[in-house]
């Protein structure tokens, strides 16, 4: 298959692309283009126009400002998965790319690009909720930023105007020390995931639980945070009750996204399973710290 006639173009800046996305018609952004060509190719996507964000260097990097870290829209996820300091800020991020399709994807794919293709099984919107991220965007009025439990509008839809461009995500990191796993079921290695869980917490020196984030994508348009489980564990001991406390209540969970292949029951079961998996993991890692075995 090859891809209906369109225009390419190939801007050196935001404010060039901005100009480009305002008066082109019907244009589409290409990042690192691992979804869309192959879109293109099958004509689910016929745009007239084509703006490759490619040559913009400002949208690229990864980096720390105060205690918060930034990570351009456009850089690619391998650079991602190995940064040294996203592997000590952020391990969680390391553990799902292990997980992110295969290594070639990965040196083209940007991380962009996946938060606004938005795919429901996609890894990286799912560990970017578990860190409570926030998504930069600029367009004609200028800069806002866009908390990620926002960001989607509806399937594969993020919450952005046609005329904004995606800058790139920041987040906190947890403190050192603190618990981390991303955990996912496909049917191979590499492919979307099933069910993924993202869980991060921290616990104290008597192995109570004093901050806990748990992310599920698979289930839901957007990923979905665990957010009774979260509060009902603070204070609770790190232990197997509290992990059995979490997965129950994944059943007060509607509406769980269906397809041809898997049921949402199957997809409900799966969500259980690996969110006890996920969780008991965190927390061997949070218990490692507090007996001077760091896993960072």
């Amino acid at each position: 298959m090859k891809p209906a006639p369109f225009k390419y173009h190939a801007p050196s800046s935001v404010e060039e692309a901005l100009h480009l996305l305002a008066e082109l018609e019907n244009p589409k952004i290409l990042a690192g283009g691992q979804s869309l060509m192959p879109m293109m190719n099958f004509r689910f996507m016929m745009p007239s126009n084509i703006i490759d964000l490619n040559q913009i260097e400002e949208l690229s990097g990864i980096e720390q400002r105060d205690q918060t870290i930034h990570i351009g829209a456009m850089t690619r996820q391998h650079d991602i998965h190995t940064s040294s300091l996203v592997k000590y800020a952020a391990p969680i991020i390391c553990d799902a790319y292990d997980l992110v399709s295969h290594r070639q994807i990965r040196n083209r794919g940007t991380l962009g690009g996946s938060l606004c293709h938005l795919d429901p099984s996609s890894e990286q919107p799912c560990f970017i909720s578990a860190l409570d991220g926030t998504i930069d965007v600029i367009g004609p009025n200028g800069r806002r930023s866009i908390g990620i439990e926002d960001w989607t509008s509806m399937y594969m839809t993020p919450a952005m105007l046609d005329t904004e461009l995606l800058l790139g995500t920041h987040f906190k990191p947890w403190p050192v020390g603190h618990g981390w796993a991303f955990l996912e079921y496909s049917r191979r290695h590499g492919d979307y995931a099933i069910v993924g869980v993202a869980v991060l917490v921290t616990v104290n020196e008597n192995q109570e639980i004093t901050k806990l984030a748990i992310s599920i994508c698979g289930i839901s348009f957007a990923p979905c945070r665990l957010k009774v489980a979260e509060s009902t564990l603070i204070g609770m001991r790190a232990d197997q009750h509290a992990i059995d406390v979490a997965a129950q209540c994944i059943d007060s969970i509607e509406d769980i996204m269906e397809d041809a292949h898997n049921s949402s029951e199957y997809r409900r079961h799966l969500a259980k399973v690996y969110t006890q998996r996920a969780i008991e993991l965190a927390f061997q890692r949070a218990n490692n710290t507090h007996h001077g075995q760091n896993t960072h």
